[in-house]
């Protein structure tokens, strides 16, 4: 059994390095995961260069969610055993050939999945659930806009959405992502940067829940999309966070307005949202209902090429590096 580990660490230059680190080891109710495979998310690029840390008490270094075989349990963990396939959602250490999750933050890797696949899609599917679900209280028969309608997020939006009965809008910044969006199943896909995707919600007859991870001037272009009642979660400002809004249409039409965060929530909050997802939405998956969309896989010894990838923007889906 080894005792070491690969490993991709940040180096004083803000470059990443592989390195041999020591493998960490199960505790309470934590599982050791030997990674196959692992998810490349825009939280990572953050954490690079220093702004997005990993929680007080995990592991510093990137990686979200991992997809592996359960190599040893903690003697709290429930549920798994040695040899068990996992998609796990983490607060750090992804990047690595190994990773320690608890065993409330795993799930069984669908039937048919390859590991790839599988490191697709937990960090999405549950930030999905916990926001669009949960908090906004998504209803079959309303009207559900996400932005970025090609990103790891909005390609699980787009697709739990439409299998919950909704009308499904979103955004996408080429002609291509708008065609892929649609073919994800969104009812219509607007170029933002061509088309006036506050004009076209409305001709629909406005939206009620938005998953938003643009912020600046969106948040106001959104209250203004938005119906009675409707609600409208951010999950991240790509364009900035502090804005100039009027906040009488949100009372006027009795709005709701959230954010969140996932990362940082309690294993007891992540193994909630990892019951309603599964509860909800998991089996669609190995059904053919809800398909992982994975736009390329890097090797380890490729790590800047997927990083210098998602800061591009120029791939529809998630990327993935397998270990």
């Amino acid at each position: 059994m080894t005792l070491t580990m690969r490993a991709i660490e940040v180096q004083d230059d803000q470059s990443l390095k592989i390195v041999e680190l020591a493998r960490p080891e199960p505790k309470g109710a934590e599982v050791l995961i030997k990674v196959e495979a692992f998810g490349i998310n825009r939280g990572d690029l953050l954490q690079r260069v220093g702004m997005y840390p990993s929680p007080k008490g995990a592991s510093p270094l990137m990686g979200l969610e991992a997809c592996g075989v359960v190599e040893a349990v903690g003697p709290a963990a429930d549920r798994w055993k040695v040899g068990d396939k996992v998609c796990a959602l983490l607060p750090g250490g992804g990047y690595a050939s190994y990773a320690v999750a608890d065993a409330g933050s795993c799930l069984p890797l669908p039937d048919g999945l390859s590991f790839e696949q599988g490191a697709s899609l937990t960090e999405t599917m549950m930030t999905v659930w916990t926001n669009v679900f949960d908090v906004c209280d998504l209803q079959p028969g309303e009207t559900f806009l996400v932005h970025g309608g090609t990103s790891g997020i909005g390609v699980s939006a787009i697709q739990m959405a439409r299998q919950h009965g909704c009308k499904v809008l979103t955004t996408a910044g080429t002609p291509e992502k708008c065609v892929a969006a649609e073919t994800f199943g969104a009812h219509r896909a607007i170029n933002y940067k061509s088309e006036d995707f506050v004009a076209i919600a409305k001709e629909v007859g406005g939206v009620d829940v938005i998953l938003d991870m643009v912020g600046g001037d969106y948040v106001s272009k959104n209250i203004d999309c938005l119906n009675r009642k409707g609600r409208m979660v951010n999950i991240a400002y790509m364009s900035g966070s502090k804005v100039e809004v009027n906040l009488m249409p949100v009372m006027l039409k009795r709005l709701t307005i959230t954010g969140s965060t996932l990362r940082a929530r309690t294993p007891e909050e992540k193994r909630q949202v990892r019951d309603g997802l599964e509860g909800e939405f998991w089996h669609m998956v190995s059904a053919d209902k809800i398909n992982p969309v994975v736009y390329k896989v890097f090797e380890m010894e490729e790590i800047e090429q997927a990083h210098a990838l998602m800061k591009s923007s120029e791939h529809i889906g998630k990327i993935v590096v397998k270990t």
